[in-house]
């Protein structure tokens, strides 16, 4: 990749790690459009594929963007964009939260903190309607809303619903 590639893209994903608000996932459909729209450097299915392994490996949900570097331009590209997208964030989340620890009696800060929970709902389920477009049969859909509507209702492990998923695309279900 040239040096201007390299810039362009390490100063999307430091831009984006600002807005990663409700965490990495909030940005998802973000990077999508970046490296998959914009820049072309995976596919659609690899980009799917990096979400996935990162959702699967035990750690913070921030994997995936090493999984999408490494994709990109191996262990240096996992490398870099990993502390692009977290570098720039955990600077800024710093000096906010003190910030916010010596204004939480503002009307203001509250209001803020309160009105950003529905930002963060949205931009996952942008995350969510990125991640399912691309099922193009009715079963597998069926099994995303499913398998969601027990994760939000139950406390099911995520460990029996991986497997039964397994099981299923195993048998030739989905």
């Amino acid at each position: 990749m040239s040096l201007i590639l390299w810039v362009t893209l390490l100063g999307k994903f430091a831009f984006l790690s600002f807005l990663a608000v409700g965490g990495v996932m909030a940005v998802a459909p973000d990077m999508h459009r970046v490296v998959v729209d914009g820049l072309s450097l995976v596919s659609s299915e690899d980009f799917l594929a990096a979400v996935t392994l990162g959702k699967l490996s035990p750690g913070p949900n921030a994997l995936f963007v090493a999984v999408l570097g490494y994709q990109i331009a191996g262990f240096s590209g996992a490398l870099l964009i990993m502390i692009a997208m977290i570098v720039p964030s955990a600077i800024f989340a710093f000096y906010v939260t003190r910030w916010r620890q010596r204004n939480t009696h503002r009307l203001s800060v509250q209001s803020f903190a309160i009105g950003a929970s529905p930002v963060v709902v949205g931009l996952l389920f942008s995350t969510a309607f990125i991640l399912v477009k691309d099922f193009s049969e009715f079963s597998t859909l069926t099994c995303v809303v499913m398998v969601a509507l027990i994760v939000w209702r139950t406390r099911l492990h995520l460990l029996l619903l991986m497997t039964l998923g397994a099981l299923l695309g195993l048998s030739g279900l989905v």
